[in-house]
């Protein structure tokens, strides 16, 4: 069984274990011993006989007995032979402490795959390359390098770590222990050659020993997996709780849309956090402070903080954080505030129920602090301590320790330092605080965790397949973008293709004409965009000086035609977009639309596909949509056609075979309550496909009235040109 064989091998094979207890490769061997594995130690080392009291064999063949678990730490030219040995001998795991794999380049991820190749054929599990071990505390299994770990005493308890830096393990480690938590398993997983932080999540769920699991990593190699394990452990009640590296950027990547530049990878991966019931964490010690706070929650409905304290100064610090990151802290109801003058205890009907220091009594704190927790206006109580939690506990630690919590969540922030008082909250299962970063972070988390999302993908999209039958690689220009939004169910404005400046367009003036290439997917910048256009005179005038300013700025674009379109009005303009992230999957974008859209940055995402009711609640995140519910006597938007466009919208997850990798409306209209929405611009964007021989090379069909205007670098000639063409 891979569970055993990792977290509790009966013997464990070191290769390469050494005498000198200078060196990093006699740790294990040491750590084993100390930390109290009682199984069997095979030192491989063919030039000792004996290697700290072990009998020590020249290799793994010689070696007595089956091996559950070898630890490779071999000079990188000879780990792939170590691996055949394990492969000759049946060894069920082999964690490789050795580096020089794929974090130093092409060479070494050749010599990776190799490894990975051989372990496969052979049935054998590798953990690594680049990885200090394991550490399980039931039983005990100190099978690692690290030397934090190996100088702490580690205590038993129902936290699992999995980190992707070898160097923190013992850090993370030490931070835990300090604020008196305990430990079941530890993995340093290193470059998830074979097994990945997703697979060990999955083992983790069903560990008894474990109750959550803390992950430490940088990026996800594995997206599928780990939402899969991720899923399995919200269903079990088993929180996985994420501090990722990388909020930051240094830059986006180019992308053709708006929705590629305004989007990076962190807004991403807190989408797909958000969708797979993973909570993630700023500060690296609500990794530790966090869990207590969710034992035996799921995740709530609606999210309402009370907050009482005996010091104005220490409530205020932390109120001030949880509201700059949107939590909700609500003042005692009137029954609270009834229910405690009835005991002799006056409060007020402020949002932070302050005691003062007159209320710094056992008789008044714990009465405050029970009626919170009974009442239903508020879903998590927090209990904030001054100098009392440090020399008089029994005022205020005691209550919390002591309460009743009605199933809610309890926290407490105590301002001074104040340890002993922290190690008896941490005792009783309530999560206490020593900084407010630490506080208001968790309780962030808390408010922001959702259960994963389950919303099926359609199986009906053969429309949109239809409308890409004959694409090819590249951007789709506007009129077969909008194709592919009709066959979503999104509405676009009324439209006609004209291929002459002074061909006729049977819509209803005034109108907007803009330039149709998909080699020009941003039009206003390049001067391909004219609205307000009254009438036919102004149209043809107007498609004259669009050709002429995209000529200038693109003479190389292949240009479709000038789409005219029906001008429309909207209450609010939006972006919408989808796409296609090549680590963690297809998402699809909400946020501020128009020109301006990638310098508001005020947008929602998830990943796709979503329902209607997270499509609802990503308009309600984009606060520049507020106007959308009426602003000051404006007119109501229509919010719910907008959540079905957006719901429409995410379906292209489901037809990802199409190569769909972005795409965008931008704008699309609002109209007021009732009159739904109208898509007015758009783009599409393809991945290269495998095409037949001879097959014509372009980005999207030709206007079938059109055999499309091949650009030249004067504007004159080329309207002489295409005049010539159809006989004008």
């Amino acid at each position: 069984m891979l569970f055993d064989a990792l977290f509790a091998p009966k013997t464990i094979a070191l290769v390469g274990a050494s005498s000198d207890a200078a060196k990093n490769t006699s740790r294990p061997q040491r750590m084993l011993r100390s930390h109290g594995f009682t199984g069997t130690i095979l030192p491989i080392n063919p030039r000792r006989d004996h290697v700290f009291g072990d009998r020590a064999y020249p290799s793994l063949l010689e070696a007595p007995g089956q091996i559950d678990h070898a630890f490779i730490m071999v000079p990188v030219d000879a780990v792939a032979r170590a691996v055949e040995d394990c492969v000759a001998r049946n060894v069920s795991v082999a964690t490789v402490y050795t580096d020089g794999f794929a974090e130093v380049g092409p060479e070494g991820r050749r010599r990776q795959d190799e490894l990975v190749d051989i372990a496969r054929a052979g049935g054998v599990r590798l953990l690594g390359p680049n990885c200090s071990g394991i550490y399980s505390t039931q039983p005990s299994c100190a099978l690692s390098v690290n030397s934090a770990i190996e100088r702490l005493e580690i205590t038993a308890g129902p936290l699992a770590i999995i980190s992707q830096s070898g160097s923190m393990t013992g850090g993370l480690v030490s931070r835990g222990l300090g604020r008196g938590v305990g430990f079941s398993r530890i993995v340093s997983i290193g470059n998830e050659a074979d097994l990945g932080v997703g697979e060990l999540v999955d083992l983790l769920v069903d560990d008894d020993s474990t109750g959550a699991v803390l992950l430490f990593i940088e990026s996800v190699r594995d997206a599928s997996r780990l939402a899969s394990a991720a899923k399995r452990a919200a269903s079990a009640g088993k929180p996985v709780i994420a501090y990722k590296l990388g909020r930051s950027e240094l830059g986006r990547d180019m992308a053709a849309s708006h929705t590629g530049a305004m989007v990076g990878s962190d807004e991403v991966m807190d989408a797909y956090f958000h969708a797979n019931g993973i909570l993630r964490v700023d500060n690296l010690e609500a990794l530790f402070e966090l869990p207590p706070l969710l034992v035996g929650q799921r995740p709530a409905t609606r999210h309402r903080v009370a907050v009482m304290s005996t010091t104005g100064g220490g409530a205020g610090i932390v109120v001030d954080r949880l509201g700059s990151v949107g939590v909700d802290v609500v003042p005692p109801s009137e029954s609270v505030i009834a229910n405690l003058h009835a005991q002799g205890i006056s409060i007020s009907d402020a949002r932070v129920t302050d005691l003062t220091h007159a209320g710094t009594r056992a008789e008044v704190y714990g009465p405050v602090l029970q009626e919170l927790l009974a009442s239903d206006h508020c879903d998590l109580v927090l209990a904030i301590a001054g100098s009392s939690a440090q020399f008089q506990p029994e005022i205020t630690v005691e209550p919390v320790v002591n309460a009743d919590r009605h199933g809610k969540p309890l926290a407490m922030f105590i301002a001074p330092h104040a340890d002993e008082s922290l190690r008896r909250l941490n005792g009783s299962g309530v999560a206490g605080y020593r900084t407010p970063e630490s506080c208001v972070d968790s309780i962030r988390a808390w408010a922001s965790w959702s259960p994963p999302s389950d919303v099926a993908r359609s199986g009906d999209l053969e429309s949109v397949r239809a409308s890409l039958a004959s694409a090819h690689a590249g951007s789709l220009n506007e009129r077969d973008s909008s194709a592919v939004f009709s066959a979503l169910g999104i509405a676009t404005a009324p439209s006609v293709v004209i291929t002459r400046p002074d061909e006729e367009a049977p819509l209803a003036f005034p109108v907007v004409a803009k330039v149709l290439s998909a080699d020009v997917p941003h039009k206003t910048d390049a001067g391909g965009v004219v609205l307000g256009i009254d009438d036919a005179k102004a149209l043809q005038s107007a498609a004259t000086d669009i050709l002429d300013r995209v000529l200038a700025r693109h003479p190389g674009a292949r240009i479709d035609g000038i789409l005219v379109q029906q001008q429309e009005a909207g209450v609010a303009e939006v972006i919408l977009g989808y796409r296609r992230d090549p680590q963690l999957g297809p998402v699809v974008v909400l946020g501020v639309g128009g020109v301006l859209a990638e310098i508001y940055q005020d947008f929602a995402v998830r990943m796709a596909p979503v329902g209607p009711d997270d499509a609802m609640a990503m308009i309600d995140e984009v606060q520049g949509l507020a106007v959308l519910s009426g602003f000051r006597g404006l007119p109501r938007g229509d919010k719910r056609a907008l959540a079905d466009a957006v719901a429409a919208m995410s379906q292209l997850a489901s037809v990802q075979d199409l190569d769909i990798v972005e795409a965008e409306v931008n704008p699309l209209l609002v109209r007021e309550e009732g009159r739904g929405v109208v898509a007015v611009d758009g783009l599409v964007v393809l991945a290269a496909r495998a095409s037949s021989p001879g097959s014509p090379s372009k980005t999207g069909p030709t206007p079938p009235d059109a055999t499309g205007w091949q650009a030249t670098s004067q504007g004159a000639a080329r309207r002489e040109e295409m005049g010539a063409h159809h006989g004008g």
